[in-house]
């Protein structure tokens, strides 16, 4: 009787716990959990929007040379399986460096 008893306990602190609800998992049940299409852009100000624009665009002009790499070894397919296993930079230097005058 005092085995049953025990297990019984055990058995309800278990479902106690493991039934447990968090407030992290109550996040869903919000009202209005994302922002209308009007207010989507409001906490960002004009001015900031204008100058990650103008950053974007000075980031475009100057890319490093790993990235130009990079981008040109992704629009091949064999570059780009070869670069999952070797790493890209091994990947442009097999496919594309004897192409640019190199080795």
């Amino acid at each position: 009787m005092k085995s049953l008893l025990l297990l019984s306990i055990l058995a309800a602190l278990a479902v106690a716990v493991l039934c447990y609800e968090s407030h992290e998992s109550m996040e869903s049940y919000e009202i209005y959990p994302f922002t209308n299409r009007r207010n989507a852009n409001t906490f960002i100000s004009p001015q900031q929007r204008w100058r990650a624009k103008a950053h974007e665009r000075i980031r475009e002009r100057t890319k490093p040379p790993y990235e130009i790499n990079r981008e040109a070894c992704d629009d091949f397919k064999l570059c780009e399986r070869y670069a999952m296993v070797y790493g890209y930079n091994a990947a442009y230097n097999r496919y594309f460096q004897q192409r640019r005058g190199g080795k």
